[in-house]
């Protein structure tokens, strides 16, 4: 087991085949599309995150409280009462990097990514219209759509199918599960996973793993607006449960998905 401790992120990695090995993959976010492409994740940094994206600290900080108010997310299969979010579709053109807000849709996967809640059309209440006037959330999505393009490098689409998703996970009743499915893949090309704030609570560790190998790393987002960045078809991730510290508290994020060819639907499937 090795270990790595900054004031952004407490790690901590384990290489399964042989514990003495050399550590594989680097937690170094400064070149995140070169290092999608090299090892399936990137760990970046709320400063490489603004870097990446073009924005401004004061405009992240502007987003943070859309994540005050969200409605309980009503297709909790372990009957929690812990998760609460808000969902958003959107086409980002990568000719010009133009992306629009679509048609309110359902959120559905296929039960081979999401055993507890695939197969089914989960209709979330809708992102608020004012988030899409801000310049930090048009910011994240485009700018994220640029990164996933630079990392597809010759095979990037022409266009991506974004969702975007705003969660709040609290410990009101003890327990909050950001990822009660367990390790899981999102079923798209890229997933970006941005903690906005984390508040009086323990756990949350996130977990990255191999797709294809005995490898994982695991780490806990500590700063708001780091973020993870997942070649989905390359690795699977979760994140343990939170609990209070002391009080209730909760851990807001931001998940955004890229996926090429269209949404995923119950129609297409």
């Amino acid at each position: 087991m090795k270990s790595l401790r900054t004031a952004r992120y407490r790690v901590a990695v384990n290489d399964i085949g042989n514990e003495t090995a050399s550590l594989p993959w680097t937690l170094d976010g400064t070149t995140p599309a070169a290092t999608l492409r090299r090892q399936g994740f990137a760990l970046l940094a709320a400063a490489d995150l603004r870097r990446e994206c073009g924005v401004a600290t004061a405009a992240l900080h502007e987003l943070q409280p859309a994540w005050n108010g969200l409605p309980p997310d009503a297709h909790l299969r372990d009957s929690g009462a812990y998760r609460f979010r808000r969902h958003a579709s959107y086409v980002q053109e990568l000719r010009d990097g133009h992306v629009a807000r679509v048609a309110h849709r359902a959120h559905w996967q296929p039960t081979e990514y999401n055993a507890l809640h695939g197969g089914i059309e989960r209709w979330f209440e809708p992102v608020k219209p004012l988030l899409d006037t801000m310049p930090g959330w048009s910011a994240l999505i485009g700018g994220l759509g640029r990164v996933f393009a630079l990392a597809a490098g010759n095979a990037a689409p022409p266009r991506w199918y974004i969702e975007a998703h705003q969660f709040r996970i609290d410990t009101a009743n003890g327990i909050g599960r950001p990822t009660p499915e367990g390790a899981h893949r999102d079923g798209v090309d890229y997933v970006a996973v941005i903690l906005v704030d984390r508040i009086a609570v323990r756990g949350g560790e996130t977990r990255v793993f191999q797709a294809a190998a005995p490898f994982g790393v695991r780490f806990t987002l500590a700063e708001s607006w780091s973020a993870l960045l997942l070649d989905d078809a390359r690795v699977i991730h979760e994140t343990t449960p939170i609990q209070p510290d002391d009080k209730a508290g909760w851990r807001d994020t931001l998940v955004v998905t890229y996926r090429r060819g269209g949404f995923q639907d119950a129609e297409a499937a």
